[in-house]
């Protein structure tokens, strides 16, 4: 049975939606459930997924309940994410954002910004979904990125590096987007988005020891086409977050040649549904179906299948 690494990518409400879909997808197609993956690497919405996957809650129901409307489903998201409190925590922008941004300009001058919602609602969506887990660690093989604020590095946990600490706090911590969320404490440090270093962070794979024999990266925030009418600013985080996973990819290739790769972002039809705000809870029964419908479309394609077939459909037929 070959070994599989699985990447789950950021990209906010309906890049979540995107990647549930497509799982949903592919294990209707191949028989292969992501939970069975030798490991799992989650990245602001893809660690949400992360989390759905190894506690086997990749199923209809964790986005759309029985009876429910779209406008059901939005309100729930939108409980969840949006936990406004009071207080802008200036001080902490100015000291680990604005002024070491000033020294160096770039993008970790948001670091500690402003903004107008807690992440706590995350980890609380997390335990909705998963329970008392959430406060331990999957047993299989799991990576969730985030990116600690004072010391300004990435940080992986799940590994003998990190700090210890349950899935639903190292969610919410690797999805603190800057801007929209205060950073997440944990202990005395404090955390933003894991995609403020990359979207993917695909090269902790590589840290699982033996070279895999398949790596399927999941990928919404690095599309190679556009849609119609997008936003200059869509076309600078798609660049950007390719630009990443090129590098990413190229570090994986140099230590593990042999190791097949492949990488699925949204086809320009589900980035209709999935933008111009990946944050729009409203858009994430679209998104979620529209991917559904393109997946048949990209699963036929024969160097998608043809991969897949090669390393996933066997394990169903052993089974």
């Amino acid at each position: 049975m070959s070994s599989v690494g699985l990447v789950l990518g950021g990209g906010g409400v309906t890049g979540a939606a995107y990647e549930m879909a497509a799982l949903m997808a592919i294990e209707l197609a191949t028989g292969w459930s992501a939970n069975t993956a030798d490991v799992v690497v989650g990245t602001s919405a893809g660690s949400f997924v992360a989390a759905m996957v190894r506690h086997d809650r990749l199923v209809l129901d964790s986005l759309v309940r029985h009876g429910d409307e779209r406008a059901d489903v939005a309100a729930r998201i939108a409980g969840h994410l949006f936990n406004r409190k009071p207080g802008v925590k200036v001080g902490t922008w100015v000291r680990h954002g604005l002024l070491p941004g000033v020294r160096k300009p770039g993008l970790t001058m948001l670091l500690g910004s402003p903004a107008p919602f807690e992440a706590n609602g995350l980890a609380d969506w997390v335990r909705s979904q998963i329970g008392d887990s959430a406060d331990s660690w999957p047993i299989k093989p799991t990576v969730v990125t985030a990116f600690d604020v004072e010391a300004r590095r990435r940080v992986a946990f799940g590994t003998d590096a990190a700090p210890d600490v349950g899935i639903a706090e190292a969610v919410a911590a690797s999805s603190a987007i800057p801007l929209v969320f205060r950073p997440y404490r944990i202990g005395q440090r404090m955390y933003v988005d894991g995609g403020v270093m990359s979207g993917t962070h695909a090269d902790l794979v590589l840290g699982s020891g033996n070279p895999l024999d398949l790596i399927l990266i999941l990928a919404p925030m690095a599309a190679d086409t556009e849609r119609d009418g997008a936003r200059f600013y869509e076309r600078l985080f798609d660049q950007v977050g390719s630009e990443a996973l090129q590098a990413e990819l190229r570090m994986i290739r140099d230590r593990w040649p042999n190791t097949d790769v492949l990488v699925l972002r949204p086809t320009p039809a589900t980035l209709s549904a999935m933008r111009p705000n990946p944050m729009d809870p409203n858009a994430a029964v679209p998104t979620f179906v529209r991917t559904l419908s393109s997946m048949k479309r990209v699963l036929a394609r024969p160097e998608v299948w043809t991969t897949l077939a090669r390393h996933l459909v066997p394990a169903r037929a052993g089974r």
